[in-house]
């Protein structure tokens, strides 16, 4: 089995967004951490996860496409990625909603139970909230608010598909070089101008901040940047330019380019012992969906402050990822093959 570090930065992008959460689901404003701090309000944890998130998704998805045979291959890898676990987390969260349901509503009489489930399994136009679940919360109306970027994802998975009726390399790498160059002379020029578009829950403004990232790691991909001499070399360039530009105050203008050169560059790599997570398994889908209501029920139950929220909600997250894991995606994962091999028995 290949061995690399984009397992573990995963895992980290995901333990970064359950710190980022911690602190409005507290009632505390985000602009109190210490990276927005120490970045001079330039980085969150939020955005630097979600980042990171999109740009190793781009990179992994566009060499998953390289290698599906079919379409039909490559999106049903895509969905026993996404809709097993998805499913579980929110057929858990109707079962046990009604331990923390404050209604005068009958739970089982309650609409928005029965819509929870099919509003968010179709990705867009997302349901939030059930009605008397959390409304009292510091943060009310929520139950799961990490769902709302796996339409993104999805979206960006669909059009990435686009790629397989090209079959020339140089065309590819032609067409994810202007589509990047386009969405970030937009992301840059335009993105606040155009906030006020959205089409079936996708923002213009986030699909601009999140797709870019995406592109931005699949334009590597076609780049081959795992070929790359002095990979070291470029790595350690990036870490310092990004350094410098957060001190100048000019990392908005090249966090697309360097951001995803080093995350890249850093995932590639095989290094002890960030490369032993690969063995462990992937747990980073499985806090991310269910961070936030942990979250939710630690703050209904136990009204901690922010940073006991991070530790308890960062602790149970990466038990339930890891429950997550191998009870559910990795058993979902082996049957990602059924389309390219006709004599593929099924494993209970």
């Amino acid at each position: 089995m290949r061995t690399n570090n984009f397992d573990f930065l995963r895992l980290l992008f995901a333990i970064f967004i359950v710190i980022a959460h911690s602190y409005p689901l507290s009632g505390s404003s985000v602009t109190e951490n210490w990276l927005t701090k120490l970045t001079l309000n330039q980085i969150e944890f939020s955005n630097l996860g979600l980042s990171g998130f999109f740009i190793i998704s781009g990179y992994l998805i566009f060499e998953s496409l390289g290698r599906s045979k079919t379409l039909k291959s490559y999106f049903w890898k895509r969905i026993l990625r996404l809709f097993p676990a998805l499913f579980m987390i929110l057929l858990l969260t109707v079962i046990l909603a009604p331990f923390v349901y404050e209604s005068e509503i009958p739970y089982v009489q309650n609409r928005s139970v029965y819509w929870y489930i099919p509003r968010n399994l179709s990705l867009y136009n997302l349901k939030y909230n059930i009605k008397g679940v959390f409304e009292n919360n510091s943060y009310p109306n929520a139950i799961n608010g990490s769902l709302w970027t796996i339409c993104y994802e999805f979206t960006l998975y669909i059009l990435l598909s686009f790629l397989f009726f090209i079959k020339n390399k140089v065309g590819k790498l032609v067409l994810i070089f202007t589509t990047f160059l386009i969405m970030l002379l937009l992301e840059i020029f335009s993105s606040k101008l155009i906030d006020s578009i959205s089409f079936y829950g996708l923002s213009s403004y986030h699909f601009l901040k999140l797709g870019t990232f995406f592109v931005a790691g699949a334009l590597l991909a076609s780049l081959q940047i795992e070929k790359l001499k002095y990979k070291t070399a470029f790595l350690v360039f990036s870490f310092l330019l990004i350094v410098v530009s957060i001190y100048f105050k000019f990392y908005t203008h090249i966090k697309f380019f360097m951001l995803t050169i080093f995350i890249i560059l850093l995932g590639i790599q095989s290094i002890n012992p960030f490369n032993k997570v690969t063995k462990i398994g992937d747990f980073s889908y499985g806090i991310y969906i269910y961070s936030f209501p942990i979250q939710q029920t630690l703050m209904y139950y136990f009204k901690l402050n922010t940073l006991s929220l991070m530790f308890w909600s960062v602790l149970l997250s990466v038990i339930f990822g890891c429950l997550s894991w191998h009870l559910i995606e990795k058993r979902a994962l082996l049957y990602k093959d059924v389309f390219n091999n006709s004599s593929f028995k099924f494993i209970l």
